[in-house]
This record gives structure tokens, C-alpha cells and sequence, in this order.
């Protein structure tokens, strides 16, 4: 479809050692007027994969989530900013909101500065529509010029100013190959969140050791209905309370066992 017709829009994604997903993503924003594909030092066929789909590919050292986006936003000249990760797909449903949302702001009548769409994981053969991880609403599209970075590492999350609206076009993710990928990921991720705490000056608690995975197991075992998916779904339940209690275990870690002479903790 012609921009003529439409608000433009940039498509901006970060990556590292993608070659397994990245086509898939790219492919499915390969509509968009513009993308930005920011690596931080792929050895894999990542950045070859990502010049089929477009001229810029910045290569940008490996700052944080939440820098690494606001850099790759920085990089977008286009009046939308859609915000995809290199494990995600624009569904066909969402494409078509999308591009209606252009054509409506096009012609003025587009009121809001972003939108958020729900992102449904596939993972054990199946999709995630209770047990957790769903409904997960994130803000992926907004106007450029009000849109920016911000959360914690590793949980970066979007802003824009002034209003939003939720779709109903959903994002497809796929998060991980196989219950491997899952724990390794987990456990990296879990000194992210540790090694934040340890930043912010957050206190040890023994409370948050136990009652955190605790409360993180009910969330998606019961609350979220994760018994109804079998054995998988207990399995992912304890596979997350196991995660947050390796959090707070490297958090007590770094401050105790790891200590250093000027009382900064670091978690490996």
C-alpha cells in the first residue's frame, strides 16, 4: 500500500545472534516504510539475514534493553514507530490495524499518541491464552516524536505521551526453542534483575527469598489457569517461581558471599 494514502511509519527492532527468528520478523514488517535493525555484535547470519530487508543495519555494543531501543527508536525519521522484537511476528490481523490506524490518522481522525496490542507466546507446541503469560498488552506502536524507553533492566517497557488505546490484533512471540533455551534465558535474566537491585541499593529479604516464587507459582498455575494445560502448564508455573527465586538468591549472593570492599555487589 502507497504512503500516499497514509501516515508513515518505521519499523525498529534490536538483535544479536538471530538468525533462527529473524526472517520470520522481518517478513512480517517488510510493509513498513522504513527499518531499523540495530545488532550488538552477531557472529551467526543475523546481520546477512537482516540486509535482504533493508540498508540499516547499525551495529551499536550492547548498552542495556531499555538503551539499546531508545537508541534504535533515536535512529527512526518516520512519523509512526512500531517496536517489534527479533522473536516476534506482526500477525496478518494486526498488520490490517495498523495500516487502518495510517490511513485514519492520515486523514486526522487518529486522537492517541499510542497503541498497545496483546502478545500471545507459542512455546511446548502450543499457545499461551491462559497459564501467565496472556493477556500481555505492550505498547509497540506510537507517534515517533512522543514516543520513548524506560522500566529496568531487563524489563524495558514503551512510552508515549498522551493517550492510548488497546487493539485487538494480536503479536506473535516466540519465545523460546525448547525448555533449554527456557531455563538458560531464565537464569541470565535473573542476573539482570539481581545485578538492578543491586544498583538501586534494594535490601536482601528473606520474605521476597520465599513468598516472590511462592506468589509467582499461584499467579500462574491458578490464578492464570495454567493447571488447564496439563503437565506444561505446571511445569512453566514452577520453571518462573524457580526464575524469581534465582533473583532474589543472587540479590542475597552479591551482597553476602560476593561482597566487595566498597559494600557494591556484582552478580555473574
Amino acid at each position: 500500500m502507497s504512503s500516499d494514502n497514509r501516515s508513515t511509519i518505521s519499523a525498529y527492532l534490536i538483535c544479536h545472534n538471530e538468525e533462527r527468528q529473524i526472517r520470520r520478523c522481518l517478513e512480517s514488517v517488510a510493509w513498513c516504510d522504513e527499518i531499523i535493525v540495530v545488532d550488538s555484535g552477531s557472529t551467526d547470519r543475523t546481520v546477512e539475514i537482516a540486509r535482504e530487508f533493508t540498508d540499516q543495519v547499525i551495529h551499536h555494543d550492547w548498552p542495556g534493553y531499555v538503551e539499546q531501543k531508545a537508541y534504535a527508536l533515536s535512529l527512526c525519521a518516520k512519523e509512526w514507530a512500531l517496536s517489534i522484537d527479533s522473536d516476534e511476528e506482526v500477525s496478518p490481523e494486526m498488520r490490517k490495524e495498523i495500516l487502518h490506524i495510517l490511513e485514519e490518522d492520515k486523514a486526522g481522525r487518529v486522537t492517541v499518541n499510542g497503541f498497545l496490542f496483546n502478545r500471545v507466546v507459542y512455546f511446548l507446541n502450543r499457545w499461551w491464552r491462559r497459564g501467565g503469560w496472556y493477556p500481555e498488552f505492550r505498547l509497540r506502536l506510537g507517534r515517533r516524536a512522543e514516543k520513548w524507553w524506560g522500566g529496568e533492566n531487563p524489563h524495558d517497557k514503551a512510552f508515549v505521551k498522551g493517550k492510548t488505546k488497546r487493539c485487538k490484533g494480536v503479536l506473535y512471540h516466540y519465545s523460546f526453542s525448547d525448555l533449554t533455551d527456557y531455563v538458560r534465558r531464565g537464569n541470565a535474566l535473573s542476573s539482570i534483575s539481581a545485578n538492578t537491585l543491586v544498583r538501586k541499593n534494594a535490601r536482601f529479604s528473606l520474605f521476597k527469598l520465599i513468598g516472590s516464587p511462592i506468589a509467582r507459582f499461584v499467579k500462574f498455575y491458578l490464578v492464570k489457569r495454567g493447571f488447564l494445560e496439563g503437565v506444561a502448564g505446571f511445569v512453566i508455573a514452577a520453571s518462573e517461581a524457580h526464575s524469581v527465586l534465582l533473583k532474589y538468591a543472587k540479590l542475597w549472593e552479591a551482597q553476602t558471599i560476593n561482597k566487595t570492599d566498597d559494600d557494591q555487589g556484582s552478580v555473574a
